[in-house]
């Protein structure tokens, strides 16, 4: 699964420009799957904002966020994330992801995702990681089931996703599940 052909890094401040022209130039694209943004998210202030807390986040093992660049280029093309993460008896992250919908269906975000379950296992120590998806995101969920992911169940009502509450389809992913094959 790992074609190289995409790699994730953290996010720095020099990397806002970029998010920011990602996020304006998928704007309404992403509005069906996302929470409403307030009009400072779309500016160069409100990315290098999110770039400096997720780093915060990162330091302090609470979250690990990653830009999605093209390996050829260098283009940052989306990005994936492993929030909420809980340690303890849980030893567990919530991941999502975006990409920029002009890289869709090329198999980018299959191998993002791969990726950042190889960090999430290896390297920060998780057992076990959950995705959340809206049941009409039928390109997400081949995404997750494609990565190994298994179904467990549905949440209703579960996040607000554009004023709406809506409900989301469970996926999860342990050690145990054989992860390395994907």
């Amino acid at each position: 699964m790992e074609h190289k052909r995409v790699y994730l890094r953290q996010l720095h401040e020099q990397d806002a420009d970029e998010l920011l022209q990602l996020r304006i130039r998928n704007r309404d694209y992403f509005q069906a799957f996302e929470p409403i943004r307030s009009d400072a998210h779309y500016t160069l202030e409100g990315q290098r904002s999110d770039i400096q807390q997720a780093a915060q986040a990162f330091e302090q093992g609470q979250s690990y966020i990653f830009g999605i660049f093209l390996e050829e280029s260098h283009t940052l093309v989306g990005r994936i994330a492993l929030t909420a993460v809980a340690r303890g008896p849980f030893q567990n992250a919530s991941l999502g992801y975006y990409l920029d919908q002009a890289h869709q269906g090329q198999g980018y975000m299959a191998e993002a995702v791969s990726q950042c379950v190889r960090y999430a296992f290896e390297t920060a120590g998780l057992h076990r990681i959950q995705a959340g998806v809206m049941p009409n995101n039928e390109p997400s969920i081949r995404v997750l089931q494609r990565c190994g992911f298994r179904y467990e169940g549905l949440a209703k009502r579960y996040l607000q996703i554009h004023g709406k509450w809506e409900d989301h389809q469970l996926y999860a992913l342990t050690v145990e599940d054989g992860w390395q094959r994907s």
